[in-house]
């Protein structure tokens, strides 16, 4: 497993991360602590050592997944979570909260449940329009000074709000979508990141498992999976996305490997400063995945599915409207 830079810092972790989300939350049922920690596990084993989660996946459960997971090897990973998509006790949605005393707070709560001294990367999950970027970076930053934290990073931020984030404090790494049906970071938000050496992970970069082809129409998901409303999954949008996803596999049998691991080897060959997180909650698929860095596509190849998949040609937003407002721009 090769590793990548990611920031100004000397943050180094595996070109491969292991996003975390589905194992408790919104993809259907979470999968038993059993077989989530077996996954955890045999990804470490594989070279992969940059795990994601987020205090609001399973409201909190899978910040304590991961800390039962790396009990007694947490020198063997780097672990990145996210705070600010505030949610009661009962699963409510609360809103974005970027305010001071909150950052320390969640932080607090984030480092119990993680049973870690120390959180690699710290994330704002969102940015909260009514809290300058600044006061929470700020925040973010004692927790740094005071060795709870060792590097910031952001969630879906824009280019300006990125610029005035660096400035207050540097950021390791930005963390938005990215793949082949998901290519708003072109728009702007990589170059910016280039500009200003900070990294770049991207998460959903096998398209909500959707570019693999297995998922069909809506009867495929669980009536409880949180997919069934989003734009791109609906009977509607499906047909003309699953064209892409078909054109995928033609593109990866010709290149004698499965979907997946052409789409992850395509947004690895983007450039050394990106990092994908796929989730999975299943051996097979998670070494399947990681076999992805072992692809080297030519110029040829990459152009010939940057033809097949262009930009924009996925039909539907990435989030409902409610979803796509919290995106930062």
């Amino acid at each position: 497993m090769p590793y990548r830079r990611l920031g100004p810092q000397g943050l180094q972790i595996s070109a491969l991360g292991l996003g975390l989300m589905g194992m408790s939350e919104f993809y259907t049922t979470g999968i038993s602590d059993e077989d989530a920690l077996a996954v955890i596990a045999r990804a470490l084993e594989l070279g992969v050592n940059f795990f994601d989660t987020a205090d609001m996946y399973g409201v909190g459960m899978n910040e304590l997944l991961l800390g039962r997971a790396l009990r007694g090897r947490r020198d063997q990973a780097v672990v990145a979570t996210k705070f600010g998509n505030q949610r009661g006790l009962d699963g409510s949605f609360l809103g974005v909260n970027g305010r001071p005393e909150y950052v320390r707070a969640a932080c607090e709560m984030s480092l119990r449940r993680l049973q870690v001294s120390v959180i690699d990367l710290y994330c704002q999950h969102r940015v909260d329009p009514k809290v300058p970027i600044e006061e929470t970076v700020g925040a973010m930053a004692k927790l740094v000074e005071e060795g709870k934290v060792r590097y910031l990073g952001l969630s879906e931020a824009g280019s300006a709000t990125l610029r005035r984030a660096h400035k207050t404090h540097p950021i390791a790494a930005l963390q938005s979508e990215y793949s082949l049906w998901s290519r708003d970071p072109e728009q702007g938000v990589l170059a910016t990141c280039r500009e200003l050496g900070v990294g770049f992970v991207a998460y959903s970069p096998l398209g909500r498992g959707f570019l693999p082809g297995n998922i069909r129409s809506t009867a495929d998901l669980a009536p409880n999976d949180w997919r069934r409303r989003l734009p791109r999954f609906q009977e509607e949008t499906i047909p003309q996305n699953l064209a892409l996803a078909d054109k995928l596999a033609t593109l990866a049998r010709a290149q004698g490997c499965t979907p997946s691991q052409l789409a992850l080897a395509w947004l690895l060959a983007q450039g050394e400063d990106i990092v994908p997180i796929p989730g999975t909650k299943k051996i097979h698929y998670l070494e399947e995945n990681a076999a992805a860095v072992q692809i080297k596509l030519t110029p040829a190849e990459l152009a010939s599915i940057a033809q097949a998949l262009p930009p924009g040609a996925a039909v539907g937003t990435r989030y409902p409207e409610a979803g796509m407002n919290a995106v930062n721009r």
